[in-house]
């Protein structure tokens, strides 16, 4: 089936308040359509921006009725209470916020982040009706071990354990290489689709061969305007979760254009 291409720019740690709107502006006036949703064509990929939670408002406000979607870098797995440092579900939606990432590898190794904690947070996102973006990936050490396709199975079936195949429809799943981020090492073509086709394996095993299709799953290790191309070539590869290259609008909008179909 023909699912819709997303490519999702996680900022991490960058922009302020007035530099997220500086760059969603840019982003906007580079766009084919403008960032006006009624010139955008059936083919445009689906743009989704994640700034840190102090821009998100003032981002999703400005957004509003462009093509441009606002998502969240973490959800908590409650709806409130005492979590010092963490935010809601209900918190985000407030904020105007329609998709959130889970699970990022940088969660994982610096904040304690486990597939059960995955989990949690997953089924609160949607349970919100939020498009969830969950990561699964491998280190350097898991790859050069042979643990790849064991390590994404383990995350993939303990991340989204207990959910039904009607709360998949607002699941993505990002593949997260964590040995090709930030090392220089770039994972071919044909790793990251041999990679790709096996999580959609996971998820038929899972659910069913109906919600195995409709799952669109991202490249998130390293896709930039170099590569973005090839990449998305692939039959499983249906978009990408960015980085860097998130950062600066040119490369950003360069990489939704490879995702337009020629």
């Amino acid at each position: 089936m023909a699912r819709r291409k997303l490519i999702a720019g996680n900022w991490k740690m960058h922009k302020n308040v007035a530099e997220g709107l500086a760059l969603v502006h840019d982003i906007k006036a580079a766009l084919p359509c403008g960032g006006d949703p009624e010139q955008c064509g059936s083919d445009m990929p689906e743009i989704v921006v994640c700034p840190p939670f102090t821009a998100l408002a003032a981002i999703a406000a400005e957004e509003e009725d462009s093509c441009i979607w606002v998502g969240a870098q973490n959800v908590h797995w409650a709806s409130g209470g005492a979590f010092t440092g963490e935010i809601s579900a209900e918190m985000l939606m407030a904020a105007g916020v329609s998709h959130v990432i889970i699970g990022h590898s940088e969660r994982r190794q610096h904040f304690g982040e486990t597939d059960a904690t995955v989990n949690q947070r997953v089924k609160a996102a949607v349970g919100a009706y939020l498009v969830t973006i969950v990561c699964v990936g491998e280190t350097l050490a898991e790859r050069e071990a042979g643990d790849t396709m064991d390590v994404c199975e383990r995350q993939i079936r303990e991340g989204l354990a207990g959910l039904s195949s009607e709360q998949m429809k607002n699941v993505v799943i990002a593949y997260e290489p964590v040995w090709a981020i930030g090392t220089g090492k770039v994972a071919t073509n044909d790793q990251a689709q041999e990679v790709h086709a096996f999580i959609r394996s996971i998820l038929q095993s899972m659910f069913d061969s109906a919600t195995a299709d409709a799952t669109r799953i991202l490249y998130g290790g390293i896709m930039k305007p170099e590569n973005a191309t090839g990449l998305l070539a692939n039959p499983d590869i249906d978009g990408g979760l960015i980085g860097g290259a998130s950062l600066k609008a040119a490369d950003f909008v360069a990489i939704v254009t490879a995702a337009i179909p020629s």
